[in-house]
């Protein structure tokens, strides 16, 4: 009976991290209330503050609910023992993030929020720090991986480490930002791989 209860309560859990996702997505995070949500997953309003303590937990939860896994698959190609480069790695890794956020309407869905339909102001200006911790710890990832390039000779000469980090750093997020600009049948998703391969090949030795 325990396990059963732990059981509902995580499905309970999920359906308002999915609601969640549903209304923000829809209403945009500040138009969405606790009420509108409830009503999505189908439970009361009480069962939310079971879960969550607010809003901007419940916000934290459903980006945790795809940031997590999407990491690991891009970790596992950034540091994949059968990539003797790292500017393969980096480019591999790159291009796993992108094909995710096409093949997946959940992973786009939960990017279009925090990018375009959350205003980090009021109970979220304190939380735009910690939204913005993934991008600062990939680009220290990349920083590591190109300065390994570079001491293995895959860098080429006259590009810094840290410049090539920012740069493809820069150039990975304005990507993003203009793949969630563009409707999703625009094109764009075709010519990325292209345009990753363009843009290592530029720091290639």
């Amino acid at each position: 009976m325990v396990r059963k209860t732990k059981e509902e309560a995580e499905q309970t859990r999920k359906a308002l991290v999915d609601a969640a996702r549903t209304v923000f997505h829809a209403c945009g995070v500040s138009r969405s209330s606790l009420d509108k949500i409830a009503r999505q997953a189908g439970v009361t309003r009480g069962a939310v503050y079971w879960h969550f303590q607010d809003k901007a937990e419940l916000f934290f939860a459903m980006r945790e609910d795809v940031f997590i896994p999407m990491i690991e698959r891009t970790d596992a190609f950034l540091y994949d023992a059968a990539y003797r480069n790292p500017l393969d790695a980096i480019a591999a890794s790159i291009s796993e993030f992108f094909r995710v956020l096409d093949d997946c309407t959940v992973v786009r869905e939960v990017f279009e929020i925090m990018i375009s339909r959350c205003e980090y102001v009021d109970e979220f200006a304190s939380v735009q720090e910690e939204v913005g911790r993934p991008a600062q710890e990939f680009l220290e990832k990349i920083e590591r991986m190109y300065q390994k390039a570079a001491a293995e000779g895959y860098l080429r000469a006259g590009i810094s480490p840290e410049a090539a980090a920012r740069d493809t750093w820069a150039f990975t997020s304005g990507l993003l930002h203009l793949l969630l600009g563009c409707r999703k049948d625009s094109g764009l998703a075709a010519e990325i791989p292209g345009m990753i391969a363009t843009h290592m090949a530029l720091r290639r030795a």
